[in-house]
């Protein structure tokens, strides 16, 4: 970006800054990284609660009489299935097969969708789907409408539910329902970018300081932290949970990702499904894998993975596991290799470091 263009902010920027958060550049957003540090908000998350803004997400709506036909033409997951009030995880495709994006589609109601996009794909994905249009719907560019907040952590639900007048406990993993939160209009969804049981709350950009210190005062007797990008990251990354522009982009398939399973192949005709159907004739020739660092050094994002001195694969994610103790990671390497047990090596600073595919997720909350 260049000096003359400014970053974008977050209707809680002020509120980061008065909290000391250390802030990057991310995406053209100026986003906290981290407040009191990676490893206690990452830890806050799993044994506690943490609150993280995600107002930079972004939101496209889409409504009338077709708006199903036009969600399950760009889309690869069926939204037929859904039911008012419930969400599922789906891919935004382009004809050959790769990711525009990856998506959360809501269920407004039968003429109503509600997609939570990410934010540095929001006007792409937006033009995407209206220039796939072909349908009595509308489709409305409503990011400007909304921010959001994440409550994450087993004790999210104790503090949520002290906001407001919904009941939470019944709602299921990916449901959704409309009420008020912290005394404003809200959209309460269990869902979450972590690996813990927690909630989404979108709400309209001015209710948002209101809103977040709320939440801060309802999970103080909880000992909740502020969490920034670098928590948020690791808790992902335990959990194997896709990155755009790192497990999937334009270039790769949901197939090849390992995400078969937003992919509903028995479904009308949707934006890449001929090119899908080709890929899985012809055989996979690159899968996603986890892996764990056996010696000494974390396999960064970008870094290249050798099999018996060939370059074989690259590095998606990588990094400390703080959960687990361990340095561990995501990579592609071609299908026959792509599996747990292969020894390989990543390259680190020109030198081979030996590591090992496992199964993932690395971790998984118990039930």
């Amino acid at each position: 970006m260049s000096e003359t263009q400014t970053l974008k902010v977050t209707p809680l920027n002020a509120v980061h800054r008065q909290m000391g958060a250390r802030m990057v550049d991310f995406g053209g957003w100026d986003m906290p990284v981290q407040y009191r540090g990676i490893l206690d908000e990452h830890k806050a998350v799993r044994t506690g609660v943490g609150v993280f803004d995600v107002s930079h997400m972004g939101e496209i709506v889409v409504r009338g009489p077709q708006a199903l036909e036009l969600v399950n033409w760009v889309s690869s997951n069926d939204a037929s299935k859904l039911a008012a009030g419930q969400v599922h995880y789906s891919g935004l495709l382009y004809e050959h097969g790769g990711f525009v994006d990856d998506i959360l589609v809501h269920k407004v109601n039968d003429d109503e969708y509600f997609i939570c996009v990410n934010a540095s794909n929001q006007d792409k994905d937006f033009d995407h789907i209206v220039a796939h249009n072909k349908f009595q719907a509308t489709v409305e560019n409503a990011g400007a409408r909304y921010a959001q907040i994440a409550v994450q952590g087993p004790k999210a639900l104790e503090v949520c539910q002290k906001l407001t007048s919904s009941v939470l406990a019944p709602i299921q993993y990916y449901w959704f329902v409309d009420g008020e939160f912290a005394g404003v209009d809200a959209r309460i969804a269990r869902t979450g970018y972590t690996g813990e049981d927690g909630f989404e709350i979108y709400v309209s950009p001015d209710a948002a300081v209101t809103v977040w210190e709320a939440i801060l005062e309802a999970g103080a007797e909880f000992g909740i932290l502020a969490c920034g990008l670098g928590a948020r990251n690791t808790l992902r990354l335990e959990a194997k949970m896709a990155l755009y522009g790192h497990e999937i982009d334009a270039s790769i398939s949901p197939f090849e990702a390992g995400l078969a399973w937003i992919v509903k192949m028995d479904k009308e005709d949707f934006v890449g499904k001929a090119a899908l159907e080709a890929q899985k004739a012809g055989g996979l020739k690159r899968k996603l894998v986890g892996f764990e660092m056996r010696e000494r050094g974390i396999g960064r994002d970008g870094y290249e993975i050798e099999v018996n001195g060939e370059k074989v694969g690259w590095v998606t994610s990588g990094g400390p596991a703080p959960t687990l103790n361990k340095n561990i990671g995501l990579c592609y390497l071609p299908s026959d290799l792509a599996v747990p047990g292969t020894k390989i090596k990543v390259v680190i600073r020109g030198a081979g470091v030996e590591a090992e595919t496992v199964p993932t997720p690395f971790y998984k909350r118990a039930k």
